[in-house]
């Protein structure tokens, strides 16, 4: 693909790309009425199918109360009636907040707190957490029409709408959250165009038409499972939704399903190559799969080979943020690669090394990068987006990359975020849950690469004299953390490594773990 026809994609995308996300699926209802839309582990929808549950959601949230400008949780795994949410709150010209159930009550209401929420929709019937979850929030259950299975909770009466824009560059359409390095909440804005316009510029490069069938194991509550949708829809292609990664099931749906793409984070292959070796299988009947993709996290480029091997395809890595919506480049289709760049940059992205320095490989330092997949800004901080976004609307990545030819590199992170499973960690909201232990009296946590993925391992230090242990303090981490912000492993120390002014040496917490 010439530099002239990607120029082209850019252009043409801006000038289509319609106002709301909910509009994405005008064209495939309008055209393929009755072609698969989704599908998940319990039942499948065509795009009319699709229409009417996203019209008769949107209808019934207005009657409970939901205005334009309210923010509306979601809180459910991977399946049709939390995608189709997400499209029901971009009738209502509300804010869709998507929240993963495993996430611990303190989490979730923390995320309620910040985001001023007017109300929650939990899908309990296609997850046993959010169940618990709704039980818990005494959410009233829905027994007839398209909410049927899920449940809602009171209108907070005090939650206050936001302004509402007619352009859709303006219009946030999703509120993500990642916790910030404080440990607090930090909401990403993103606008309809942003989420379109990454969706329209990746689709455009990866060739995706209504023939294909897109594998969404990676959650919605993320921002790669949202643009999968939306790339979906704009096609009028199809996807299949799974609500928790099973190996042994993606192997079949590959084979058995007419999977045409795949998307996931290094360790989604590093879990089927390991399947693959205790059932001794060399190589899988990739079926009708022309497509494998991998973002989210450093790729090895040993585990890349691997899986090259196991599928018989070349492995496209990509690259790209929450805050870019998340898009930023992707080694191409049409021109694999077999070393660990990550692409090219995608149509009418800018992207700039600041400040560069010579390291022998090229001039590396921090990547910014400029153009219509750029976040709005994080919600109710407007000092933390102008320390990321300066006027000219150049976002600072946090990562150090480097260019080689017009190939990205991202060589290291200049944040101490950990990258687990695709998950954002941040070692600030795990050490104060960590420090929270009443016989701790400090503690540090770091990543430790693996093969594939990243861990997060804490080190602490425990008052003198306590009979508490590692077992406990993990026991205590457990109620109050994720699954992916959980450490693989604590470390008890006598006491941690610190300067004179007892700032903690992570450097050398680092090498330990390296040795």
């Amino acid at each position: 693909m010439s530099a002239t026809s990607e120029e082209d994609i850019a252009k043409h995308v801006l000038a289509t790309v319609p106002e709301r996300l909910h509009t994405a699926i005008d064209r495939a209802c309008l055209e393929t009425p009755d072609r698969p839309a989704l599908s998940d582990d319990r039942t499948s929808w065509t795009y009319r199918q699709l229409d009417a549950a996203v019209a008769g959601m949107a209808r019934i949230l207005r009657d409970e109360g939901l205005r334009p400008g309210d923010r509306l949780m979601i809180v459910g795994e991977n399946c049709n009636e939390v995608a189709a949410l997400i499209f029901a709150a971009s009738r209502c010209s509300a804010w869709a907040i998507v929240v993963n159930p495993r996430m611990s009550s303190r989490e979730i209401a923390q995320i309620r707190g910040h985001s001023g929420a007017r109300m929650t929709v939990f899908a309990g019937r296609s997850s046993k957490d959010a169940a618990a979850h709704a039980e818990l929030a005494e959410a009233r259950h829905c027994s007839t029409g398209p909410l049927e299975g899920l449940s809602l909770s009171a209108v907070d009466q005090t939650a206050t709408a936001e302004p509402t824009h007619e352009d859709g560059a303006k219009q946030v359409a999703v509120l993500i959250y990642t916790s910030g390095t404080t440990g607090t909440p930090k909401g990403v804005m993103l606008s309809h165009r942003n989420l379109l316009y990454s969706a329209g510029v990746t689709s455009a490069v990866r060739g995706i038409t209504a023939v294909d069938r897109i594998y969404g194991v990676l959650p919605v509550s993320h921002i790669v499972g949202i643009s999968l949708l939306v790339m979906t829809f704009q096609n009028g292609a199809s996807i299949r939704l799974s609500s928790r990664f099973d190996p042994a099931a993606l192997i079949a749906a590959v084979s058995k399903e007419g999977l045409t793409m795949l998307s996931g984070v290094p360790a989604t292959y590093q879990r089927v190559l390991e399947y693959m070796a205790s059932n001794g299988l060399e190589r899988l009947d990739a079926g009708k799969l022309r497509f494998t993709g991998v973002s989210g996290a450093p790729l090895d480029i040993h585990l890349k080979r691997r899986v090259e091997a196991a599928f018989g395809l070349p492995l496209l890595n990509g690259f790209g943020i929450t805050e870019c919506s998340p898009g930023i480049s992707g080694v191409r289709i049409g021109a694999p690669r077999d070393d660990d760049s990550v692409g090219k940059l995608l149509p009418g992205i800018e992207a700039r090394i600041v400040p560069a320095t010579k390291d022998g490989r090229g001039d590396t330092g921090e990547l910014h990068v400029r153009g219509p997949n750029v976040m709005l800004g994080y919600y109710k901080s407007p000092d933390q987006t102008s320390a990321v976004v300066d006027p000219e609307g150049w976002f600072n990545t946090g990562d150090l990359a480097r260019f080689a030819d017009d190939a990205l590199f991202v060589v290291g992170r200049t944040k101490e975020m950990i990258i687990r499973s695709g998950f954002n960690v941040y070692p600030a909201e795990v050490e104060a849950i960590l420090s929270s232990h009443p016989d701790v009296v400090q503690c540090a946590v770091v990543g430790r690469r693996v093969e594939g993925n990243e861990e997060v391992v804490a080190f602490v230090q425990f008052l003198a004299g306590t009979k508490s242990s590692v077992e406990q303090l993990a026991e205590h981490a457990r109620s109050r953390l994720t699954a992916y912000k959980r450490p693989t492993e604590i470390i008890a120390m006598a006491s941690l490594p610190a300067t004179s002014t007892g700032k903690i040496l992570k450097h050398k917490l680092a090498e330990t773990l390296r040795a």
